[in-house]
């Protein structure tokens, strides 16, 4: 990771851009010495959030399986199509 000072983020914003999209990899912008912000490239910030909200989605199935919320596959399929079915004729 490359760390810089506030002031390269305006003076220096096209290169900081570039180098996170190139780099793939963030930029951390310090003030007075201590980091304040990350620049991260659009692709890598969706990418994080993408895997953030898996991550989250897989926790809630751990919790839900650990707590008994479970039940057979054919049930909750055949619930779905249940659904989609008056859907389609709304």
């Amino acid at each position: 990771m490359d760390i810089r000072p506030s002031a390269d983020l305006r003076n220096h914003y096209n290169e900081i851009s570039k180098q996170c999209r190139e780099t793939r990899e963030p930029v951390i912008i310090t003030v007075n010495g201590r980091g304040d912000t990350v620049i991260l490239g659009i692709q890598e910030y969706q990418q994080m959030v993408a895997e953030l909200r898996l991550l989250r989605t897989l926790a809630e199935a751990d919790d839900d399986v650990l707590n008994g919320r479970i039940r057979p596959a054919g049930e909750a399929f055949a619930d779905i199509r249940a659904v989609l079915e008056a859907r389609k004729y709304e």
